[in-house]
């Protein structure tokens, strides 16, 4: 109660000064829980796979959530759902996609991304960059005639959650209302490798 009374006592201006510090206490404390990917999808995901692990060993990450980095390169729409095909950008400790600097060619490789057109934020086509975070699928069989292809190489993710960044400081998210599991109708097939 002394402490209450003795700011009460003070000038006008000190308790403005107090409360500003509180207001920059509470917004560093805010800044700081405040995490760019939800922790739910953080829990199940698999940590540390990189394009170039799930392009060598697909089996492994079949059916598993994992995290990439990217820039979306087209768009193709079809049956209520949109695939998004994705230039890789590695992510960083905080899961900010950015250039690849290693050298590793793969890294700098595509992937797919398909979801669901519902409440997706009409900026995500003003996406400068993205962070996935998706469950592993196949794309259809190759057996319909009509669909577009895409190379056997390219994985193929059902979104759960999209967090975009736009040229400035914008950011933007989407998560998934619909279970990736009923995401695999696909207007994508697989295209066998073919030797150069």
């Amino acid at each position: 109660m002394t402490g209450l009374k003795s700011i009460q006592r003070n000038s006008p201006g000190d308790r403005h000064v107090l409360a500003g510090v509180l207001a920059c206490i509470g917004l560093l404390a805010q800044a700081g829980c405040a995490g760019n990917i939800p922790s739910k999808y953080l829990k199940q995901a698999e940590p540390d796979v990189t394009l170039t692990a799930l392009v060598n060993h697909p089996e492994a990450y079949k059916g598993k959530i994992i995290l990439l980095g990217g820039v979306v390169v087209e768009e193709r729409r079809a049956d209520g759902q949109i695939w998004l095909h994705v230039k890789n950008r590695p992510l960083d400790v905080d899961y900010h996609p950015h250039r690849d600097a290693s050298g590793v060619e793969s890294e700098s490789g595509h992937y797919w991304i398909v979801l669901s057109m519902q409440k997706l934020p009409p900026a995500y086509k003003d996406w400068a960059r993205l962070t996935v975070v998706g469950k592993v699928i196949e794309p259809a069989d190759g057996k319909s005639g009509s669909a577009e292809q895409v190379r056997a190489s390219e994985p193929v993710l059902g979104a759960l959650y999209l967090k975009g960044w736009g040229y400035g400081m914008e950011e933007h998210a989407w998560e998934a209302s619909q279970d990736a599991n009923y995401l695999t109708t696909s207007p994508l097939v697989i295209q066998p490798i073919q030797a150069r």
